[in-house]
């Protein structure tokens, strides 16, 4: 039965299980201050009762010395005794005014012969209801005995009780319908905070449009209300921020396959093109056959660079155990001299100057000598690239407060202000206009802020109109790689 109930309970909305919470509380409360008071009343009632009776008494134990009984009529429903006691036992004086059934005064009598001070005791005589006795010294074996009716007194009590229960009957449903009122008033915020979280659940979260159109509003509620609402805004916020990275991941996916697919299209079309040229030009010269085995293998190898960064960059973002970094102590220094060596040799039509600043020789640091060097080689192609011959270019290296920089300058025409933002995208060209065969595939940059990112470096674009810097910042410190 008990647990019925309380799953019955536990089905009820907030509001109403705690009005019912609050009108048992208020019920008990209700319980014990009737209790409590009902009984202080009875007290105070019969503590004046026997007030009444010891000055009635006074004047009875007078009658009672002077004429061995007591002459004087008592109340009305009230009984009066005199006892002998001085040889153990109770004998009563006649006339006495005394009910049929006397045993309870008899026993009061032979009480107060053994006692020192006025006796009361509340007792019920049959036919008659509840006394109140008290018995007192008239003299030296000789004690009076009065019994007054406590009916007015059960009377008084009973009509508390009454009154009791009925305010208190009517307290506590005004207590549960309006506390009931107030409650649902008060807990309304929760109840729009929930028709939100309703209004949420039935929100297409699979769409691109990230923000979620609704919030919890309001000021009522109180203030653990009002930090629940805060908190639940704030968890919106966080889910609308959460679901715009998911869609910008999603759109940047979407361009990366298809940047990536344009990208390996053109080589495999090529290869399949010069395919076909090698059959039927298998029985022309060689010098033909070769010519064509030439382009088939140059396409081969720029799909397998391809491949490659596309690989390189997938691991990066992954951040394998098996990471793709050898760390090693290397000079920084002597890296961008090779660096340099081999710019100079591929692209003689550039001019190139190497600075290392004084004082900073050798640069030694924990790195992956290849892959930094791959970052070099991708910004000197960079600015070879996209500047016209005879631009020239300059390398800085520098350390101070624990970093190490290279800066890679060329005084072309610059990026615009537009394509900043974006220029290490992935697949992505300043100039959209620009051959494959010169603009390359549009990954070098992104190849080398991921390995920068990868050793915890920075790399930042800097220049005005008119140039271009690059600059590779390196902790020469402990950079929070391991070997792996």
């Amino acid at each position: 039965m008990i647990r019925r109930w309380w799953r019955d309970r536990r089905g009820l909305r907030l509001g109403t299980r705690l009005a019912l919470g609050l009108g048992v509380l208020s019920l008990v409360v209700f319980a014990v201050v009737g209790t409590v008071l009902t009984a202080y009343m009875r007290e105070y009632l019969e503590r004046q009762l026997a007030d009444q009776m010891k000055l009635v008494q006074v004047v009875q134990s007078k009658d009672a010395a002077a004429h061995g009984t007591v002459e004087r009529k008592p109340y009305y429903g009230w009984y009066t005794a005199v006892y002998d006691v001085s040889d153990g036992s109770a004998d009563l004086r006649t006339p006495a005014e005394v009910p049929a059934d006397s045993r309870a005064l008899t026993a009061l009598a032979q009480t107060m012969a053994r006692s020192e001070k006025d006796l009361t005791r509340t007792v019920r005589i049959g036919g008659h209801g509840p006394y109140l006795l008290r018995a007192c010294e008239v003299e030296p074996g000789v004690v009076l005995v009065s019994a007054a009716p406590l009916g007015d007194v059960e009377d008084t009590v009973e009509q508390l009780i009454t009154v009791q229960v009925v305010v208190f009957g009517l307290a506590l449903a005004a207590l549960v319908v309006f506390g009931r009122r107030m409650l649902r008033r008060g807990l309304k915020p929760l109840s729009d905070m929930a028709s939100t979280a309703h209004g949420i659940a039935s929100h297409d979260l699979t769409e691109s449009a990230a923000r979620l159109p609704l919030r919890a509003d309001g000021r009522d509620g109180g203030k653990e209300v009002a930090e629940l609402r805060t908190a639940f805004n704030t968890m919106l916020e966080h889910i609308d921020a959460s679901l715009a990275v998911r869609a910008e991941a999603e759109q940047r996916l979407r361009r990366f396959v298809a940047d990536a697919s344009h990208e390996l299209r053109t080589p495999l079309m090529s290869v399949r093109g010069y395919a076909d040229l090698f059959q039927y030009a298998a029985a022309n010269a060689p010098g033909e056959r070769e010519r064509h085995l030439a382009r088939l293998r140059a396409e081969a190898a720029r799909m397998g660079v391809l491949l490659d960064d596309l690989l390189l960059l997938a691991r990066l973002d992954a951040d394998e155990v098996e990471a793709p970094l050898r760390w090693e102590e290397a000079d920084l220094a002597e890296l961008v001299r090779q660096a340099a060596e081999a710019f100079r040799a591929a692209r003689p039509d550039h001019p190139l100057t190497v600075t290392v600043a004084s004082g900073t020789e050798p640069v030694r640091l924990r790195m992956d000598p290849q892959r930094i060097r791959q970052v070099l080689d991708n910004l000197l192609t960079n600015a070879a690239v996209h500047t016209p011959p005879g631009t020239e270019v300059s390398v800085t290296v520098s350390a101070a407060s624990g970093a190490a920089r290279v800066s890679v300058a060329d005084t072309g025409p610059g990026v615009p202000v537009a394509d900043r933002d974006r220029i290490f995208d992935r697949f992505y060209r300043v100039d959209k206009a620009r051959s494959r065969d010169r603009g390359g595939s549009g990954l070098g940059l992104a190849v080398a802020g991921s390995l920068v990112r990868a050793h915890g470096g920075t790399i930042e674009l800097g220049g005005e109109p008119g140039a271009t810097v690059f600059t590779v910042t390196l902790p020469t410190g402990p950079t929070g790689a391991t070997d792996r």
